[in-house]
């Protein structure tokens, strides 16, 4: 495995996100909506993932008070399986304890083994279900949380 760099996601990454985007999600954001939440959305907190200074992946957190939601995680295909979304999900934890949150969730599709598997790596349990929550094909979400103090 390459050397991982994670960093802040910056305006300049944009392009390079929406690269992992459209390549990751059949509904990908569009660059507006990275565009707000970096700049308007005094909640969100953004970070990229470098390998050999080429973004590979990116992770988005909202937090609320003690509380902590996963909006998007992403790797880009080529670079899966060989563990930098683990990675990059620790990295997103680290962060949200370090700035106090004591639960963390996130919505995972409900044919999304693979995710699922690495959540649970992390203590994250299934605590309910979002009906046809994802409007590209009307799929389940399953909500998943795990307490991180």
């Amino acid at each position: 495995m390459t050397n991982l760099r994670i960093r802040n996601m910056e305006m300049n990454d944009l392009e390079d996100v929406l690269e992992v985007e459209t390549a990751s999600f059949t509904n990908p954001w569009p660059k507006e909506i990275f565009y707000q939440e970096l700049v308007d959305n005094q909640y969100g907190h953004y970070f990229v993932a470098e390998v050999e200074e080429q973004i590979i992946g990116y992770v988005g957190l909202w937090i609320v008070l003690d509380d902590a939601q996963i909006t998007n995680i992403a790797i880009l295909p080529k670079y899966r399986g060989y563990s930098y979304g683990e990675k990059l999900f620790a990295y997103a934890c680290q962060q949200a304890q370090s700035r106090g949150v004591r639960r963390l969730s996130l919505e995972v599709r409900a044919s999304n083994t693979v995710a699922q598997r690495m959540y649970r790596k992390f203590g994250l349990v299934p605590g309910g279900i979002r009906k046809k929550y994802y409007t590209d094909n009307h799929e389940d979400a399953i909500v998943m949380w795990v307490n991180l103090q």
